[in-house]
């Protein structure tokens, strides 16, 4: 088990590398100019040079790769306008347009995007397992037939379609803004309310899906059907014995869907307001801001193989067949 950890985190921290490293090629190694590009059109001969000597574009490629990797580890100094600032580690770059580090501008979007996703996530697994399980029991049913159905009504709806109409139509529901958490709990859960139903509501109908089909391949095995003829209560067997199997493929599922959407929530961000990561990329975008771009890039990579580790490692405990060498 810790051997099998140990060369997952390995090959975690391989891939988080690789993608530093294509990334920074793309977005500071490439044919244009990338200081003129993060400087703007309006852009000062002193201002380019504060940029060049910072970013140390003027160094060969594999030492500028080695100087941003070096400040992660132990933070690095930017010049901008004749002041010289201090980013500490990790440091993920300094963002010109907005005047701040851009581990500072992140660590103040995620918290935002974290809230929403996982919000939403506990709305739509509740929902998603809760609907594909009671399905799976009465398959073939009306009431089978009618939550496949709505499932696939609500599932040909584009996401950002979906969180339009809400913003529009849904004047009943809180406002959407972001409070943090520690200051009032009740206004953070109240503002982020319609982020929540949208996210769960849209993703609800895959889950019910995914759950059903696998709840009905669990409950024709013969370990169902073992418990069965002891004469234990179907209840019992089937939220203890069947749904327990049956949450692993839905586990590995939902471990790669929260992190794309840890990673990926630009929609809901930009619909109702909320400056999560989402929104903060998008602005980096339009503002050619490229070591905002670089910083989410790297967060995204590391959100998306750390997913998968977890993953990895639930499965020994939602199924008692899988041993991990």
């Amino acid at each position: 088990m810790l051997l099998y950890i140990l060369r997952r985190v390995v090959s975690a921290i391989s891939v988080v590398v690789v993608t530093l490293v294509a990334s920074f090629a793309l977005f500071f190694l490439a044919p244009t100019d990338p200081a003129g590009v993060i400087c703007g059109p309006r852009c000062t001969p002193e201002r380019l040079a504060d940029i060049e000597a910072s970013l140390d574009l003027d160094k060969p490629a594999v030492q500028q790769i080695g100087l941003y990797m070096k400040g992660l580890v132990v933070g690095r100094d930017y010049t901008a306008g004749g002041v010289t600032t201090h980013c500490p580690a990790p440091c993920m770059g300094y963002s010109y347009t907005l005047g701040q580090p851009v581990t500072k501008l992140l660590a103040q979007a995620i918290p935002v995007t974290i809230s929403i996703v996982i919000g939403g996530a506990v709305v739509y697994l509740t929902i998603g397992i809760m609907a594909g399980t009671i399905a799976a029991q009465h398959r073939g049913t009306t009431l089978d037939r009618i939550t496949v159905g709505s499932t696939l009504i609500i599932a040909s709806f584009p996401y950002f379609v979906f969180a339009l109409l809400v913003a529009l139509y849904a004047t009943f529901l809180p406002e959407s803004q972001y409070t943090p958490f520690l200051e009032d709990p009740i206004a953070w859960a109240s503002g982020l309310l319609t982020a929540w139903l949208c996210v769960g509501v849209t993703n609800a109908a895959s889950y019910t899906r995914y759950s059903r089909a696998s709840m009905i391949e669990s409950l024709g095995q013969d370990f169902v059907r073992t418990a069965r003829s002891k004469g234990i209560t179907r209840r019992r067997v089937v939220y203890r014995h069947g749904l327990r199997a049956a949450l692993t493929p839905v586990a590995t599922i939902f471990g790669i869907d929260l992190a794309f959407q840890l990673t990926g929530a630009i929609f809901t961000e930009s619909i109702f307001g909320l400056p999560g990561i989402g929104l903060l990329t998008l602005r980096a975008f339009g503002q050619y801001d490229l070591p905002v771009l670089m910083g989410g890039v790297l967060v995204g990579s590391a959100v998306l193989v750390t997913m998968n580790l977890v993953v990895d490692i639930l499965y020994t405990f939602l199924d008692p067949r899988v041993r991990l060498g």
